[in-house]
């Protein structure tokens, strides 16, 4: 069974909130629903749900608008012409780079969870 992820669960993931409310930009997500015809999620009880192949479909958008600074028909132009596919064996690519990106936050989070184990342990030996 696919897991579904809510409209506001995506925002808070990919840090689309407003600092000051800490309230999720969920029109953000709204908008680029519009925009890109890629993403289309599951609507239950007037509810978006998102799967996990949606995910990341929209992470590469926000990667691509937000961190690369591309416009949006730019990167529409990008995801129509499926360049993306031929990118995987290239090292300086766009996938390639978000791809080093995902790893460096995934690296640098489990070193926290290391090094919290680790303090944790110290705690308790005492």
């Amino acid at each position: 069974m696919n897991k579904y992820v809510t409209i506001s669960e995506i925002s808070k993931i990919l840090k689309l909130v407003d600092p000051l409310t800490k309230k999720p930009l969920n029109h953000v997500l709204r908008y680029w629903e519009k925009e890109f015809h890629q993403i289309k999620p599951k609507k239950i009880n007037k509810r978006r749900y998102y799967s996990a192949q949606q995910i990341e479909v929209i992470k590469t958008i926000k990667f691509l608008l937000k961190d690369k600074g591309m416009t949006v028909s730019g990167v529409k132009d990008l995801l129509k012409s499926k360049i993306n596919k031929l990118d995987d064996y290239n090292k300086d690519g766009l996938k390639a780079e978000y791809y080093k990106k995902l790893l460096k936050l995934k690296s640098k989070s489990i070193q926290e969870k290391i090094k919290k184990l680790k303090n944790y342990g110290k705690k308790n030996s005492s």
